[in-house]
Formats: C-alpha cells, sequence, structure tokens
C-alpha cells in the first residue's frame, strides 16, 4: 500500500475542480524533459478518459527521442503557435502546473498562465514553490512529478482508469528522473508503483530503449569527442566537468536532447562524486548548467549558489547570462568551496 502523501484536502479540491470542469489545459516547463513530458501525459491521457476537453502546452521543442510517447504528437509549443495556446489558457476551466514550481520556469508562456482565470494547480517535487496556484501539491521528497500524478490518481479512487498509454507515460517520467532509478530512487514504494505499472501492461524493457537506444549517430560522435577532448578532471575534489560551446556542437549537428545525460557519464568513474557539464545554449545568449552527485553531496546548494539554480540533492541545474570562461571559474569556485564535504562524501 502507498502511504498517503498528499493532503487529503488538497485531493479533494482538486477532484472538485476536475469533476467541474470541461476544458482542462496542462503546461510544463521549458525545454520539457522525461518527467515532464510523462506527468503532463500521463494525467493527459487520465483526463480525456474521463471524457474532458485536455490540452498539454509546452514552452518549446522537446527531445526527439520523448516523441514515441503516447499523446506526444497532440502537444502544442507554445513558441510556434502562441495565439493558439494563449486561446487555450484563456478558455481552461483548469490549469495544471506540472513540474515546475516558479512561472519563470515556463518562459514566454508566464504572462498568459498568470492572466488566466482559470482554477491553477501546481504539481510538482522541487524545492521552494512560489504561490501562484489556488492549489499547490509539493514534496521534494517525491523522486518525479510523474509519481505525484500516479498517487494523486490513486488518492482519488481512480487506478483503474489508468490506461496502458498513460502508465506508459508515467513509468517514463520516473525512469528518467532517477537517471534509470540510478539515484533519488531508494524508496521501497518507487518499486510497488512500478509493479502496478506493470499490471497494465506496459514494457518497460521496451520505454528503456525507446528512450536511451534511439539516438543518432552525430550524438555517439559527440559523445565520443566529449569523453576524449572536453572532460576536465579535478581528482583532488573529487570533481569533473565537461563543456561545449556552440560551434562545438554544430559540428556534431547537435538537435534538441542530443546531450542529455552527459553530465551522468563521469560518476562512472572511481572516486567522483560531482560531475557538472556547461552548454552554450544555441537558441539564447546564456550557458546551461547540470549537476550531478552521488551520495550526500548536496549539488543542488552549489546550483543555487553559484548558477541561479537548484533542484535535489542529487539532481540540479542552473543557467548562467555569462561567458563560458566565466562558468567555469564559478565552477573551480565552487570546487574550493566545497572542497570539506566533497572529500567527505
Amino acid at each position: 500500500m502507498l502511504s498517503k502523501v498528499i493532503l487529503q484536502a488538497n485531493i479533494d479540491k482538486v477532484e472538485t475542480y476536475f469533476n467541474r470542469a470541461d476544458k482542462i489545459v496542462i503546461v510544463t516547463h521549458v525545454s520539457p524533459d522525461g518527467d515532464a513530458l510523462g506527468s503532463s501525459l500521463g494525467l493527459y491521457h487520465f483526463l480525456s478518459g474521463q471524457g474532458k476537453d485536455v490540452r498539454v502546452i509546452v514552452p518549446n521543442a522537446f527531445p526527439d527521442f520523448l516523441r514515441w510517447m503516447p499523446g506526444a504528437k497532440d502537444i502544442v509549443r507554445y513558441d510556434k503557435y502562441s495565439d493558439f495556446a494563449d486561446k487555450l489558457i484563456a478558455e481552461a476551466d483548469v490549469i495544471c502546473c506540472l513540474d515546475f514550481n516558479a512561472l519563470s520556469r515556463i518562459d514566454a508562456m508566464a504572462e498568459s498562465v498568470k492572466a488566466a482565470e482559470g482554477r491553477k494547480v501546481m504539481i510538482d517535487h522541487h524545492l521552494n514553490p512560489e504561490p501562484f496556484c489556488r492549489v499547490t501539491i509539493s514534496h521534494p521528497e517525491i523522486s518525479s512529478t510523474s509519481e505525484l500524478i500516479f498517487r494523486l490518481i490513486c488518492r482519488m479512487g481512480c487506478f483503474d482508469d489508468i490506461t496502458r498509454e498513460g502508465a506508459e507515460c508515467i513509468y517514463t517520467g520516473m525512469m528518467t528522473d532517477t537517471g534509470g532509478f540510478t539515484y533519488n530512487s531508494n524508496d521501497r514504494q518507487i518499486y510497488f508503483i512500478i509493479g502496478e505499472l506493470l499490471s497494465k501492461g506496459i514494457d518497460k524493457d521496451e520505454i528503456y530503449r525507446n528512450v536511451f537506444n534511439t539516438y543518432s549517430e552525430g550524438r555517439l560522435r559527440l559523445m565520443g569527442y566529449v569523453l576524449y577532448e572536453k572532460m576536465q578532471v579535478f581528482p583532488q575534489f573529487r570533481a569533473a566537468l565537461i563543456w561545449l560551446t556552440k560551434e562545438e556542437q554544430g559540428k556534431f549537428h547537435y538537435v534538441k536532447g542530443d546531450t542529455e545525460g552527459f553530465v551522468n557519464m563521469p560518476l562512472q568513474m572511481k572516486g567522483i562524486c560531482f560531475s557538472v557539464f556547461l552548454r552554450e545554449d544555441t537558441e539564447k545568449q546564456m550557458i546551461k548548467v547540470s549537476l550531478r552527485s552521488v551520495g550526500a553531496f548536496p549539488c543542488n546548494k552549489v546550483a543555487a549558489e553559484f548558477f541561479n539554480g537548484g533542484g535535489h540533492l542529487n539532481a540540479s541545474g542552473g543557467e548562467l547570462y555569462g561567458t563560458m570562461d566565466e562558468a567555469i571559474a564559478l565552477f573551480k569556485q565552487a570546487l574550493v568551496k566545497y572542497e570539506s564535504l566533497l572529500l567527505k562524501n
């Protein structure tokens, strides 16, 4: 049995909102990842099965290796169809804000969502949620927003209404946000949920192949280049750094998602407990920062203090509006400041 993580009062409010709504919009964060899409599409399939008019809107493109997900072809991209998306948001009775905790995380969509009169519900697992929703379901201790969607549906007494397609999406979100269940995944209830999703007929091995074994030749060659040319190891700090410029990405015909998982690679080395990946964004003048750690080292604190970000203990992100040299310098400053924790971990 699952523990009752979500407050009953929030369950009751969300259930009432859903029952009274005709039109529901689901929005998630910029550059959607597996959990953003998994939770959004998992909820989309459930609500569609309840006879609701549901649309999923994302700020911009998502990785090619997630396009197989059931319902992905119906997702509305705000950067391509902003007028249509604004109309959907304005007319929605309920707006579900999934896998983000601040309006800034949805980029150009923020003003439209903020101005909308529909009841807003946040379902998220990141720290320090901002108060822009009527109902906030925020549980940083939970491994993924997709897991929270499963818990919400079950607490509403609707487990039987989860379809195979919805279960595939929820499982994908849980799998990707834990690195294939290699971090933030020691809670035994995660595996109870996996068992329940398997009862819906999902093929978890095929899902893994769809996500991790469909990479392009360019991605594999870029991976080799990164490991040979662009990885710097700092054994005295038990840390490693990878960085990529726009020019380097262009040489390998980079498409969104091609560097997914690169930040995890240095952690395969013995003795390394902290890894950072810096990438010049191909669309904006900024540096995207990914941070990963193992054990008790708090990479989310580094993200917040040095890279305007945050996240979870072992998996965090941030950004820097500056040069690559400045970002590398900040990384080195962080190593010095957190040396004692790095060596103790």
